[in-house]
């Protein structure tokens, strides 16, 4: 791999961009400067990124950077072709490709209709762990930051008791929303989830145990009293089995908060 000459990335990814009308050969110059910069002692013979099942160039972070840079204004003020780039960027497969698909829909206003689509199809097919949490964070940059009511509605369909296999993904992109200073409607959250989190099953409990985690930065007192308050019902087992599974890795306050809940034995109606 060259030495990259920051002058000379700028004007390749500003030659790039020049392209972002015509997706095709926008394709074809991205490969090409992506394999300007592969370092060769580094490639594979299979050219796997690590830990992950994707062809990649192993491309040094600042060449991407460059180039989400001069999409990023593009993407925002052209959505529909954006989102026909991102689409070919995607079925493009490398890793490379794939971040910067997820980049794009990350640009692209909530109101572009085709936006929840995407999202809600791409999370359900990628494995790679990077991709996936670009994608429950970056992609869904402009949607939980200007509509958040549309964000919420979004994670309440992946959280529905019916579709199991969204609910990983709803927990992870809530966590970035959770996360913000500026957010308040903490109750509007704990709405959404309670009803995964009363049966908590233990396909997502990793899922489930950062978004707690989270929660419980966000606001101690709410997340204390929530769990308090599913814990003490007898018809949720499964979420005091979890709980007691993921509870050392609380904090100090919130597991002395839970840990009497927890050794107890439910009280029920029977035999009274």
């Amino acid at each position: 791999m060259p030495a990259i000459d920051l002058a000379r990335l700028r004007k390749q990814a500003n030659r790039l961009a020049d392209f972002f009308f015509v997706p095709d050969e926008f394709l074809k110059h991205l490969h090409e400067m992506l394999d300007f910069y592969v370092n060769r002692t580094l490639r594979t013979v299979e050219d796997i990124a690590p830990g992950s099942n994707l062809p990649t160039y192993r491309t040094p972070p600042v060449v991407i950077r460059q180039i989400e840079m001069e999409l990023g204004p593009l993407a925002s003020e052209n959505p529909s072709e954006a989102l026909n780039l991102a689409d070919l960027l995607w079925d493009e497969g490398h890793l490379e490709t794939l971040m910067l698909a997820a980049f794009l829909l990350g640009r692209i206003p909530p109101q572009e209709e085709r936006l929840l689509a995407r999202l809600t199809a791409w999370t359900s097919q990628v494995r790679d762990s990077n991709v996936r949490s670009a994608l429950l964070t970056t992609s869904l940059t402009r949607l939980r930051k200007e509509t958040p009511v549309q964000f919420l509605e979004l994670i309440r369909e992946w959280l529905h008791p019916a579709r199991s296999r969204t609910w990983a993904s709803g927990f992870q992109a809530l966590i970035p929303m959770i996360s913000d200073p500026e957010f308040e409607n903490l109750p509007s959250v704990l709405d959404v989830t309670e009803p995964i989190v009363e049966t908590s099953p233990a396909s997502i409990q990793s899922d489930l145990e950062a978004f707690l985690i989270a929660l419980y930065k966000a606001s101690p007192a709410e997340t204390s009293f929530f769990l308090q308050q599913i814990l003490a019902n007898p018809e949720n087992e499964s979420a005091r089995i979890t709980m007691r599974r993921i509870l050392p890795s609380f904090p100090p306050e919130l597991q002395t908060d839970l840990r009497d809940l927890l050794r107890r034995k439910p009280v029920t109606d029977k035999g009274e």
